[in-house]
């Protein structure tokens, strides 16, 4: 009989899409199996899980903003992949830009990497960079392991990360196209946010006007156009316009490679709701009605939107303008990296929905977009990332106790339901609500080995 290194007994457990009764044994660093839980599996550790707890998959998180190197201070490796274990997040990619150099060469992409060595407490993983004049750049980066490359069609808030003209989008497709690689796009219309009315109050609608929908579904528009023309993937970032959701819904029943995502705070925060000056709440494209808000929902319900990542985009305090409330000079960017399973679990189980879809949005389809073929699910063969997670217990968010560089964010003050108990990476635990380990247990990973 084989002996597991470790064997974890849960009455409660999310795998194959529904929440059932299970026992998951562990032998270096993967899952070996899951029986049912009277099965008499034999471990060097046994750990017998309560009622109260239901173990998932640990979550992967697809859309990150570490900074480091060159904007450390607004977050960096150690920081960021510790608030990520303690939110029950064992994978985290890494956006192109805000650091500096942007991994927009392999150049680059080893000087992120040389960063993040020795100081990640999850696995880590990097986006390239699509920028004006790097065309040529794009087959070495994939080659050197990116999960894909990331352009914006709007100023991205940095100077060193231009955007493409929509022009551009097929040239760069047609190349990704040769390698089967992913463009994933920060999908707002210039032309149409430079026609829109400025800011010009510390009034939050005064800062969505400027923002307004027409851009977001502009974009999406042109990059279904792009896609449709060259055959190639493409993935819409950070949906929050629910305008879009039919171009996206459309483009599919006719074969167009278009994937899409949304974040926890498109799916909780309101515009209604969100007081004068309060800068924290900033991010672009922007937070919309509650009406937009319920839509996004009904676009996770129907699989028009795939799957949900945090867009943890932080700043140093000063940078969000709290002082002045200037929605116009404010940094862009929420952080939410630590904060996302209990937030998107606290407006899940409100509208019906279960921890199955939860996982399905937060695990297994972000592994899938991305090719982690070893992330998001609790099957033999898998890595043994788990997050143990109590649903019906609570709490209200203190910036002071976040592992964020910066304690600055929206949630500041909110009840959320559902603690992350402990979490688990390659069967070793790496955070969680209890005693931390804080020696540093995450890998480097690189697309088409993890």
């Amino acid at each position: 009989m084989t002996r597991y290194d470790t064997v974890l007994r849960a009455r409660r457990l999310v795998a194959s899409g529904r929440e059932q009764a299970g026992c998951v044994g562990v032998l270096d660093g993967r899952i070996a199996a899951v029986e049912p839980l009277q099965s008499d599996l034999q471990g060097e550790r046994v750990v017998e899980l309560g009622d109260d707890v239901v173990l998932l998959p640990g979550l992967v998180d697809a859309h990150v903003h570490v900074n480091e190197p060159g904007r450390t201070e607004w977050e960096g490796f150690a920081s960021a992949t510790r608030a990520a274990a303690a939110g029950g997040v064992t994978t985290i990619l890494d956006m192109p830009l805000n650091s500096i150099p942007p991994t927009v060469d392999v150049a680059a992409l080893e000087v992120k990497r040389k960063s993040a060595l020795g100081q990640i407490s999850v696995d880590v993983g990097f986006w390239g960079g699509a920028v004006p004049g790097n065309l040529g750049e794009l087959t070495g980066l994939h080659a050197a392991g990116v999960f894909g490359v990331k352009c914006f069609l709007v100023h991205s808030g940095v100077e060193e990360f231009p955007p493409l003209r929509p022009d551009d989008l097929e040239d760069y497709l047609r190349v990704l196209r040769t390698v089967d690689g992913l463009l994933i796009v920060h999908a707002e219309d210039g032309d149409a946010i430079e026609q829109a009315p400025s800011v010009h109050s510390d009034d939050y609608r005064d800062f969505l006007s400027s923002r307004p929908r027409v851009a977001e579904d502009r974009a999406i528009g042109r990059v279904i156009d792009a896609a449709r023309a060259t055959g190639a993937r493409a993935h819409v970032l950070h949906l929050s316009s629910s305008d879009a959701l039919p171009l996206i819904a459309a483009a599919r029943r006719d074969g167009v490679r278009i994937t899409t995502e949304t974040c926890p705070h498109y799916l909780t925060f309101a515009a209604e709701e969100i007081p004068a000056g309060a800068t924290q709440f900033k991010c672009c494209p922007p937070i919309r009605e509650a009406a937009n808000r319920e839509q996004l929902w009904q676009g996770l319900a129907d699989s028009t939107i795939d799957c949900i990542v945090s867009d943890h985009s932080p700043c140093t305090p000063e940078l969000k303008r709290l002082d002045l409330g200037d929605f116009a000079q404010a940094w862009g960017g929420i952080s939410s990296l630590q904060l996302g399973l209990s937030d998107v679990w606290t407006e899940a189980r409100r509208r019906g929905f279960s921890l199955p879809d939860v996982v399905r949005w937060m695990a297994e389809r972000p592994a899938q977009l991305v090719g982690l073929q070893r992330k998001g699910r609790i099957e033999p063969g898998h890595d043994a990332d788990f997050c143990v997670f109590a649903p019906d217990d609570g709490f209200v968010v203190d910036p002071a106790t976040l592992f964020h560089r910066n304690p600055i964010t929206p949630y500041a003050g909110r009840h959320l339901d559902g603690v992350v108990r402990s979490t688990w990476l390659r069967g070793l635990e790496v955070g969680g609500a209890g005693p931390a380990d804080d020696r540093p247990r995450g890998d480097l990973l690189t697309r088409g080995e993890a």
